[in-house]
């Protein structure tokens, strides 16, 4: 078994639900930070939701967070655990530029 911390980055700027992070069919994800940055001076909402695999059902993690404009906010306060298979998905209110970063326990 293996364990390695890592970082990934998303920009959004579309309206559509999109996949932020996946885990692979042999690894467990454990996310430590999920930071958010509005580069706008709009006030999009931010919606996270996670596709558990095993159950097929998608569970909301965080509903219509208000973005503050130019301000980044981090929205984890306990790490988020994804299981094999599972994704962790992103939708904003609107097409501003929303960049987010995930910091993440990457077990294989």
């Amino acid at each position: 078994m293996a364990n390695s911390y890592k970082f990934k980055g998303v920009a959004l700027a579309t309206t559509a639900e999109t996949s932020l992070i996946a885990s692979a069919s042999n690894e467990t994800i454990i996310i430590k930070s999920i930071r958010v940055t509005n580069n706008t001076s709009n006030t999009p909402t931010l919606s996270l939701d996670v596709l558990d695999s095993s159950t097929s059902t998608e569970f909301t993690i965080l509903k219509t967070q208000s973005l503050t404009a130019n301000t980044s906010v981090e929205l984890l306060t306990v790490p988020l655990v994804l299981e094999k298979s599972d994704i962790l998905k992103a939708t904003v209110s609107s097409t501003d530029s929303i960049h987010i970063g995930i910091s993440y326990l990457n077990i294989t």
